[in-house]
């Protein structure tokens, strides 16, 4: 049977109050492409790579701890030049990822993972699951892309910004004007804005997150 998604008005979800306390109660950690092929300089100038590296590893293991569902995100390129490319050896997860116990495995060649095999939204469903925690690489990318997506498909979504990171990126070049260029952490920043400001995501920090699960009723 084909999946139908869940339509949800987004315009609603904007006039959410994102301040409220974060509620982690029923809430899967999706670990997005922590990929040893991150680490390679084919991909520019990165922001705080190990430090996001770090953070994403705190919340596996909390969650790990606590029993509640890890979903290992990761890419296979289709491009042979790509560190991430399936079968070479930047394909793999990163060693601490790699140690965490995870429920499912999604492999995808798109940003989003909801566009994955198998499909994510329906293995949150069947298992009653309605909010996720999405961390990993790049923050503006598969990052962003997957906190939209779920939030559009009617996930509560909450983002971790210092477990994520990216790179410098240079756009386009319109008239009259040098090429448009991004900084790793201004592009972090942009994404916090469009994805808490829009509504289609909740943007804090680990702390925030380790302290809610903390406190979060069995």
């Amino acid at each position: 049977m084909a999946f139908m998604p869940l339509l949800v008005d987004v315009t609603a979800r904007c006039t959410e109050d994102m301040t409220d306390e974060l509620d982690l109660k029923n809430a899967a950690l999706v670990l997005v492409d922590v990929q040893q092929g991150f680490r390679d300089p084919w991909w520019g100038r990165p922001s705080g790579l190990g430090t996001a590296y770090a953070n994403i590893t705190r919340l596996g293991r909390a969650w790990n701890d606590r029993g509640l569902p890890v979903v290992k995100v990761r890419h296979d390129s289709r491009n042979p030049e790509s560190p991430l490319y399936s079968g070479g050896p930047g394909n793999r997860f990163e060693a601490a990822i790699d140690a965490l116990s995870g429920d499912v495995l999604v492999t995808k060649t798109v940003n989003s993972a909801f566009l994955g095999t198998p499909d994510l939204a329906t293995w949150l469903r069947e298992r009653g699951i309605s909010a996720i925690v999405v961390a990993g690489v790049q923050t503006n990318a598969c990052v962003e892309t997957t906190a939209r997506m779920g939030g559009n498909l009617g996930f509560s979504v909450t983002v971790p910004l210092d477990a994520t990171a990216t790179f410098d990126l240079e756009g386009p070049v319109l008239t009259g004007n040098s090429p448009l260029k991004l900084s790793a952490e201004e592009l972090m920043r942009a994404t916090a804005v469009s994805l808490h400001g829009a509504g289609f995501a909740r943007v804090t920090e680990t702390a925030a997150v380790l302290s809610s699960l903390d406190t979060a009723a069995p």
